[in-house]
């Protein structure tokens, strides 16, 4: 089996320039993947198979986030919405989406472009603002996507074995800026089902943490791999927000904060047949607090939570060190994780719990 890591290790890149030590990287979707189904993450991360999980809701989320994107790095706030709505035209002129009719496709780009208005009417205009202002202090360096990297590195010490590995863990964001005495970083996603119990609470303490907890309690039966991921993919973000933070020397941030803006949640639209009309809402949704624990913030004053991040840590090693067999949770992860699974084809857990033999 493969040695686990020090809990006590610490958390950063000290340790990187270490000559006993080494290096793995991990997306955190990877991460995610393997909180799910570890050999569903094998077969995706370590053997590279692909499997069409292209979507039209995938595409148009690629056109948005494009489009938006474009707008924010000409730099005028007046004129966002506008450039947004140009760019995305642009590009859904070559776009292909197999529609039933003529009157399907019209409808979809309309809802599209509700969309774009009802980003810079909500949030758009203002953090294109504090975008422009971060940008006036002279910083050199990137903060416009879309796909900006932000990579969070923790360390762990094999045990019994005195080199460290490095775990590189890589996220993206759509945008970055300046808010008060915050550094924001914004991602444009789908939807918010990801989230899972997330979507609903809006603090660590109380309904999450005890899921949380539950969830990598090896004596529970409650599987939270959504939640969780979502926990992990904050405080990777907000790590690589930090990072960030002070290569850019953005001094009068103190703390970051990671917002996701979902774009095609469906949940506001509003179809006037009649008026012809087509209008939408958007709510952004701060992650920060769902992650930030008290306790760790008193102690670090930094938007940390020890818990989290040990956690973080423990599968992230797992996952990059070979620990891919599902047994420990497989009741769980063939009830959640198999049904929509393309891998079962050739997974031996898969196989075995539907191929008996009578003997």
């Amino acid at each position: 089996m493969t040695a686990e890591p020090d809990p006590d290790a610490d958390t950063g890149d000290e340790s990187g320039s270490s000559d006993s030590s080494d290096r793995h990287n991990v997306p955190i979707e990877g991460i995610q993947t393997y909180l799910s189904c570890p050999r569903q993450y094998e077969y995706e991360h370590v053997y590279r198979l692909t499997a069409d999980d292209e979507s039209p809701e995938t595409d148009r989320l690629h056109l948005l986030r494009r489009a938006i994107c474009a707008a924010l790095r000409a730099g005028d706030v007046e004129t966002l919405e506008e450039r947004a709505l140009e760019e995305f035209e642009t590009q859904w002129d070559d776009y292909a989406e197999e529609v039933h009719s003529p009157t399907q496709r019209r409808h979809e780009r309309r809802v599209l472009e509700a969309t774009i208005r009802a980003y810079a009417e909500a949030v758009g205009c203002d953090h294109a603002k504090g975008l422009y202002a971060t940008r006036a202090t002279g910083i050199t360096g990137e903060l416009v996507g879309p796909d900006l990297p932000v990579t969070a590195t923790v360390s762990a010490t094999r045990v019994g074995g005195e080199n460290v590995v490095d775990l590189d863990i890589d996220a993206t964001i759509d945008y970055a800026f300046l808010e008060g005495s915050s550094f924001v970083g914004v991602r444009f996603v789908a939807a918010p089902d990801h989230l899972g119990l997330a979507r609903y609470r809006d603090s660590w303490e109380g309904d999450i943490e005890d899921a949380f907890a539950d969830h990598v309690d090896p004596e529970s039966d409650r599987f939270e791999p959504r939640l969780v991921g979502t926990l992990f993919e904050t405080a990777t973000v907000l790590e690589g927000l930090r990072t960030l933070r002070d290569r850019l020397g953005l001094e009068d941030a103190r703390t970051c904060r990671y917002v996701q803006i979902p774009l095609l949640d469906r949940g506001g639209l509003s179809v006037n047949w009649h008026r012809d009309r087509v209008e939408t809402t958007l709510e952004p949704i701060d992650l920060t607090d769902r992650y930030l624990d008290h306790d760790t913030f008193g102690m670090t004053l930094e938007h940390r939570n020890r818990t989290i991040d040990g956690q973080l840590k423990r599968v992230t090693y797992a996952a990059s060190t070979g620990s891919y067999e599902p047994t420990e949770r497989w009741e769980q992860i063939e009830r959640h994780a198999c049904p929509t699974c393309p891998y079962t084809v050739c997974c031996p857990e898969y196989l075995s719990s539907e191929v008996a033999f009578d003997g």
